[in-house]
């Protein structure tokens, strides 16, 4: 897909759909904080939870909006392991906590980044608006056994002032709403049918997770219990720790970790919401030693009209063809025709081809970019504007539809949403 040249020097832009290559970067902002903020500088003050992989590379983009549009200022990190906290507010600057309620109280703190283990998410989230800061959070929304979290965490949003955003930086490549327009123009008449993908090869983002010291052990300088939470109470474990996306008590695999970055534009573009019924399956295929699955596949449908086939598994990074779903590409199938994909283009089929027909080219106007949805986001602070590009009402139906994906999968049922109930097995 098209990239964006916008800091292309700078080195800023995410992977495109087409290409699986790495970049990228991100950041965040707070509400009722605004006001002091701005009236001392115009920068609003930025707080890191979270000094790992995720956290870091966030940093780099705050780093950048720092140095460049000069509307954030880095106030303070967190983390429960010392080493990585000391590493990034040395190299960056600003107040070192490792209890998050503590960042929380600085009052010199306007936004907050949350970039920690998924079970983790909703509680700092809700305490986070609460403390009247904006919060830019980390997909997944919660961890997959959290739907009534997730519930509890878009409520505390909505009723606070504060501007939140998911991290879903895909949101910021123009061709969502380019394709959303047409789909609304009646170009591909009633959408019935839509596949897309997410594949690789090897077991990346978990055991691909650096084990920092192997020799690691509960202490001053490593909080074991605050890394569990609520999860289920174990001894330590220096893998568990380090490479917690391996494990079912703090991940969810491909469907949590990988599928929001798809499922979040595709139901954007084609305007639905929750699901009524989903079916997921999947297991460990290849890599034994996780307990989350590599291959996962789930079929989503929406008020009887639109299907949704979203495949993936990460034993095998082959693409197929642009008109199967390719990648994170989807192909989005109407009564009236279909829309796809290419690297610079939307490409629209009639319903019914001809086999000498050339397609319709629509330029995308431009590529994703994570310092765009940064920056997009840190506007929406500033102006006190809530509708961000991934606001909480979107992301609450995505992770409902793939919490149900993952229930599917565990309990071998199909679900179904029930307004007021959630996710219900059939």
């Amino acid at each position: 897909m098209k990239q964006s040249q916008t800091n292309q020097n700078q080195g800023i832009s995410r992977r495109s759909f087409i290409k699986t290559t790495a970049a990228g970067l991100i950041a965040t902002a707070s509400v009722s904080a605004v006001k002091s903020a701005t009236a001392q500088n115009n920068r609003l003050g930025i707080g890191i939870i979270g000094c790992g992989g995720r956290g870091t590379h966030l940093s780099q983009v705050v780093k950048y909006l720092q140095d460049n549009d000069k509307t954030v200022q880095f106030k303070a990190f967190c983390d429960i392991y010392r080493p990585r906290l000391d590493k990034l507010a040395d190299i960056y600057g600003g107040k070192k906590y490792m209890d998050y309620r503590e960042l929380l109280n600085d009052k010199e703190v306007d936004v907050v980044i949350i970039a920690t283990p998924d079970h983790h998410h909703a509680r700092q989230t809700i305490e986070a608006v609460k403390a009247g800061k904006h919060v830019y959070c980390e997909k997944p929304m919660t961890h997959w056994t959290q739907w009534e979290l997730a519930k509890q965490m878009t409520e505390a949003v909505k009723q606070s002032d504060c501007v939140f955003q998911i991290g879903t930086q895909a949101m910021s490549d123009s061709v969502w709403k380019q394709m959303k327009e047409l789909v609304e123009q009646g170009k591909i008449g009633q959408p019935v049918h839509v596949e897309c993908g997410y594949f690789r090869l090897g077991d990346w983002g978990e055991r691909g997770m650096p084990i920092d010291d192997p020799n690691a052990k509960p202490g001053p300088d490593l909080n074991w219990d605050a890394f569990l939470e609520d999860a289920p109470k174990r001894e330590f474990d220096v893998s568990r720790f380090f490479r917690w996306r391996m494990y079912a008590d703090y991940a969810g695999g491909m469907s949590t970790d990988l599928y929001p970055h798809i499922l979040t534009p595709v139901v954007y573009t084609i305007g639905v919401h929750m699901p009524k019924i989903v079916v997921g399956i999947g297991g460990k295929l290849r890599y034994e030693e996780r307990e989350i699955p590599d291959t996962f596949d789930m079929l989503i449908n929406y008020n009887n009209k639109t299907d949704l086939a979203l495949l993936g598994t990460q034993a095998n990074e082959y693409q197929g063809t642009a008109l199967r779903g390719q990648n994170r590409v989807p192909v989005i199938r109407g009564w009236e025709g279909t829309l796809t994909i290419n690297e610079e283009d939307i490409v629209y089929w009639p319903a019914k081809a001809l086999k000498t027909q050339n397609p319709e080219r629509i330029p995308i106007q431009k590529g994703e970019n994570l310092t765009d949805y940064l920056r997009s986001f840190i506007d929406c602070c500033m102006r006190k504007d809530k509708n961000t590009l991934s606001p909480i009402d979107m992301a609450f139906e995505v992770q409902t539809t793939l919490i149900m994906g993952m229930l599917s999968w565990k309990d071998s049922k199909m679900y179904t949403y029930e307004e007021g109930k959630g996710p219900i097995a059939l």
